[in-house]
């Protein structure tokens, strides 16, 4: 797939050791995949955010993971169940990946859709407050 690259985006991707570059090469992967117009950024300073009208999610490569984390509010299905933490949290949730672990493609993919097209009707604390859910 042809889109795009923020140089800061490979920076700090090609710093991390070799199994957590895969994971992030991957999860790039996907997530352009996901939708031709996402954009790749930097956000806090250092931090690979991909983008398209709101956030979508972000890389933190952790000591023995890597974090990504997704900004659905919480809305977005996950019958799969990839998310790994932040079940409560109000803005994002993270799916975490451990070395030697398989990314879930499908799964973490038609979660990326389903937050594109949720950005693309106004993001998801418009579509909380259309359903009356707080938050």
């Amino acid at each position: 797939m042809t889109y795009t690259v923020e140089p800061r985006v490979d920076a700090y991707i090609d710093a991390l050791p070799e199994w957590q570059r895969a994971i992030c090469r991957e999860v790039r992967e996907l997530v352009h995949a996901a939708d031709p117009e996402v954009v790749e950024t930097i956000k806090r300073t250092r931090q690979p955010y991909f983008v398209l009208q709101g956030n979508i999610c972000a890389l933190l490569a952790a000591k023995d993971h890597v974090n990504v984390f997704v900004y659905d509010g919480g809305i977005v299905r996950d019958p799969e169940g990839i998310i790994t933490a932040g079940h409560e949290n109000k803005t994002a949730r993270t799916v975490a990946f451990r070395e030697g672990e398989k990314i879930n493609a499908p799964a973490l993919t038609a979660m990326f859709r389903q937050i594109i097209a949720n950005n693309r009707a106004g993001g998801w604390r418009k579509l909380k407050a259309e359903r009356g859910q707080a938050g």
